[in-house]
């Protein structure tokens, strides 16, 4: 190559794109010396880029975290275009207040581009439409996803509340798990973890959670249940209703089963005489509804907006009940 600076620049590429290489990869990809290489990368070091090199045998150069600042990528088109794509999802993001720093991003990153390049995202624009969802997806804010993610990481246990879909209220109680993984579904978010209150694996909508502090003690890691990506699609809903609420009972799943749809609960076996059903619906009014039909005592698990529902119900009965003359 007879350009140096060309040079510098491909070999912070090759840096960038892959964790490690031996200094006899980068001289051959680069066609020049293992000394020349040496001296690239003592230059990328005085522009301010932290350049880590290892000997022996798992030795060589490694791009280090950069300071204060984020150093300049180096990107082909096609991966360009990637994140052109990637920013403009962003911008429609549920990652509250990513909106407008996903726009700042992608202005720059186009303003760099060649013009060949920025004419295939003009026809990306064009030709690419997206649709919202029906129900809008519910903002999380990217402080409490980045603390979830370093939480599963340092296998930190997690105490915090549930909010309701209204945010109005918190559930009584509260929870502590050991949480696992942070997962993304259907542009939702949820935190897939071990509730230690009922010894059982659980996920939970990430915009529900409302952390305490401090966290928890450090936890000794579990074994996973088998397939991870089955076993949490299982736990998962799955379809997505305005409301839903979790309740206790007390009659043996089958039966329950008899007296609710698919599309409106889904239900786990506790033991042969009580069930766990997680129970949906457009209002809290149909929740009710369906849990009238079961025909069974039950007590709920996580939502006040369900009590006080059912309380007025019951004065409004027991009203009605009392204004009648039986004969």
């Amino acid at each position: 190559m007879t350009s140096s600076s060309a040079r510098v620049l491909t070999l912070l590429s090759l840096l960038q794109g892959r964790r490690r290489w031996t200094g006899a990869e980068l001289a051959e990809r680069l066609e020049v010396s293992p000394r020349t290489v040496r001296g690239d990368i003592e230059r990328l070091r005085d522009l301010g880029y932290s350049v880590a090199a290892a000997r022996g045998g798992a030795g060589g150069y490694r791009l280090g975290a950069g300071g204060a600042d984020v150093p300049p990528l180096l990107l082909d088109a096609d991966e360009a275009v990637a994140v052109a794509i990637g920013l403009r999802s962003g911008m429609s993001c549920i990652i509250g207040g990513m909106e407008e720093t996903s726009l700042q991003a992608l202005t720059k990153v186009e303003r760099l581009l060649p013009a060949r390049v920025r004419h295939r995202l003009r026809n990306l624009d064009r030709f690419l439409v997206p649709l919202p969802f029906a129900e809008p997806a519910p903002v999380v804010d990217p402080r409490l996803l980045t603390m979830l993610v370093e939480l599963c990481r340092g296998c930190e246990r997690l105490r915090f509340d549930e909010h309701d879909r209204q945010d109005t209220a918190a559930a009584p109680g509260r929870r502590e798990i050991e949480p696992y993984r942070v997962i993304n579904r259907g542009n939702r978010w949820y935190l897939f973890g071990y509730d230690l209150g009922i010894d059982e694996w659980r996920v939970f909508p990430v915009e529900r959670i409302v952390p305490r502090t401090p966290t928890g003690p450090r936890f000794r890691e579990r074994e996973l249940p088998g397939d991870l990506e089955d076993f949490v699609a299982r736990l998962l809903p799955t379809r997505t209703w305005n409301r839903q609420a979790t309740v206790v009972v007390h009659a043996p799943a089958d039966v329950v089963a008899e007296r609710i749809a698919p599309a409106e609960g889904e239900l786990s076996v506790l033991d042969d005489s009580t069930c766990r059903a997680v129970v949906g619906g457009q209002t809290i009014l149909a929740i009710a509804a369906v849990l009238a039909r079961l025909d069974a005592d039950f007590a709920i698990e996580d939502s006040p907006d369900l009590a006080r529902c059912l309380a007025e119900l019951s004065d409004r009965y027991a009203h009605a009940a009392a204004s009648h003359e039986y004969g």
